[in-house]
């Protein structure tokens, strides 16, 4: 994967937008997140510490969406099989399909060391599940819970509008009745409430589209991780340029979802439909994940009448760069549970950088917590940058009215930080990612 860094050699007068700085900063081929050494060890840091527990999430999503499926009590679907840990990662080892990270294709070192002894000690599976001394999947079901509830308004793909028509209603149906063929209560069930068995398929079929978006995003951040050591990365651009890259690389994966029952598949959204990782699963991740979600019960009243969230979904703000950073031990938004999960894998060089500041262990979450709010500022760079050179023209355009368009372009995706409606102005953090106070 190369990295490319383009800069602008044609002018334009100064812009005139409140972030006018970080406008500038994206025509010069950077990214929101200010180009400093602290923020490049931040969110290379944070990145490893995520992808170890991102490795646990996408085989268990791919194993609730391909084994679990309609499971009526799912007890264990968050003890994954020895099958789905030696699952080969298509993006990772000798035999990948596309190369990204030089380590191995199976569960990473890391993992499968914490899921023996965790933060105790070597127990049964259960107990470290009963003690909460484990990889926290509920983080991964919030954001595959946001990803489905947003779905129909997004306009990204047709992966969602695929899930209400009658070829995916007809491929679930022959799904369904082979998983409950020996259930004859759950097919009567099925018989008098078909459309709740329908919406039970379509969230395993978003268990699995995020599982495969997540199985590239790991080796991704493994090999930035790689090349951050080997000092191959000299700024915040760096590594964001070769999220870039990552993402050109990877648009065309297929997003499927296959079931296997008593040994048999079952193709409920055919890799023959064409959906492919950029449009069905990435763009939509980061507007449902990055920007939207729903508020934290208690942070925002529910109550139609008090008004304190949008009625309208496409106005909601409640996603990782707009939350406060505090921990109220949720899967949502503020991801205290994600937290937790990083906080066993982080690289040395974070946890002495946390141990200078501010409060040490006492709020390492909370710091956790900004630094991958910062981390994802970057990662929403690259996307803006990646989908500014799919749409638009290249930063080092002779063309001023070319130069005029990207700007547009680049104020009009940084207005949506601006917004005051519901103190959408206020709650995002692009402001306060601009210093190294913000800690």
């Amino acid at each position: 994967m190369v990295l490319a860094q383009e800069k602008s050699t044609a002018k334009l007068p100064p812009s005139k937008h409140e972030f006018a700085d970080i406008i500038h900063r994206l025509e010069a081929g950077g990214a929101m997140l200010p180009d400093t050494p602290e923020n490049l060890m931040q969110i290379i840091g944070i990145y490893k510490a995520y992808a170890v527990p991102m490795d646990f999430y996408w085989r268990d999503l791919l194993y609730i969406g391909e084994r679990v499926f309609l499971e009526p009590l799912p007890f264990f679907k968050y003890f994954i099989p020895q099958e789905y840990l030696d699952l080969h990662n298509h993006y990772a080892g000798d035999d990948a399909d596309l190369r990204i990270w030089r380590g191995p294709a199976t569960a990473h070192p890391e993992l499968l060391a914490f899921m023996e002894k965790g933060e105790t000690r070597k127990m049964p599976r259960l107990l470290h599940h009963w003690f909460h001394d484990r990889i926290n999947m509920e983080f991964a079901e919030e954001c595959m819970r946001a990803m489905l509830w947003h779905g129909r308004d997004m306009g990204y793909g047709k992966f969602d509008a695929y899930l209400d028509s009658d070829e995916y209603k007809a491929n679930a149906d022959r799904a369904i009745k082979a998983y409950f063929k020996y259930n004859p209560a759950m097919l009567g069930l099925y018989k008098l409430f078909p459309e709740m068995f329908l919406e039970q398929c379509r969230q395993a079929s978003y268990y699995a589209n995020l599982g495969l978006f997540w199985e590239v995003m790991a080796p991704v951040f493994f090999e930035m991780s790689d090349i951050y050591d080997e000092g191959g990365f000299k700024g915040v651009p760096d590594a964001m340029n070769f999220l870039v890259n990552g993402i050109f690389a990877i648009a065309g994966r297929p997003i499927y979802h296959h079931v296997y029952i008593r040994g048999e598949r079952y193709e409920i959204i055919p890799k023959s439909k064409g959906f492919t990782w950029l449009y069905e699963a990435a763009l939509p991740y980061v507007e449902a994940v990055f920007y939207r979600t729903s508020p934290f019960r208690g942070t925002k009243s529910y109550n139609a009448q008090a008004g304190q969230i949008p009625t309208e979904q496409k106005d909601f703000h409640y996603g990782v760069l707009y939350a406060d950073k505090f921990p109220v031990g949720t899967a949502g938004i503020p991801p205290t549970l994600l937290a937790q999960d990083m906080y066993h894998f982080l690289p040395q060089y974070l946890r002495d950088y946390y141990q200078q500041h501010c409060r040490g262990e006492d709020d390492v979450l909370v710091q956790l917590g900004i630094t991958f709010q910062r981390s994802m500022y970057c990662v929403t760079s690259a996307v803006i940058q990646a989908l500014r050179t799919a749409l638009l023209y290249p930063l080092d355009d002779p063309n001023p009215k070319h130069l005029q368009a990207n700007r547009e372009f680049f104020e009009k995706q940084i207005n949506r930080f601006c917004r005051p409606e519901f103190d959408m102005r206020n709650a995002a953090r692009l402001r306060q990612i601009q210093t190294s106070d913000y800690r």
